[in-house]
């Protein structure tokens, strides 16, 4: 008789060890669906907040070094001098990329 009540505590204590990790799986997939929907629902305004600050940055840069050259924004010349700042970032992303590839 005391056998028998010691393997019923033995299979007990087997189904609360087995429930421990499921209950810690089932906490681990909870918060890895969250953080992914955070992700999903995120992500198209950190992309608007990169995209803005890029831009910024570009025109501060555009306005720094057409300054040096005494071009005023708004004026017909700093518009020219941004275009051609424009043009050498878009051959250097070229060249960049190229590298990248193997190319060059």
């Amino acid at each position: 008789m005391t056998e028998a009540r010691s393997k019923a505590r033995a299979s007990h204590h087997t189904a609360d060890e087995m429930q421990r990790p499921t209950v810690a799986v089932a906490l681990v997939l909870a918060v890895v669906t969250a953080f992914a929907l955070h992700a999903l629902v995120a992500a198209p305004t950190l992309r608007q907040a990169a995209e803005a600050e890029l831009a910024r940055v570009i025109a501060d840069e555009d306005r720094d070094v057409c300054g040096q050259f005494g071009l005023r924004p708004g004026t017909s010349s700093f518009v020219a001098c941004s275009r051609e700042l424009a043009n050498v970032r878009r051959k250097q992303s070229d060249r960049d990329q190229a590298a990248a590839a193997g190319i060059l």
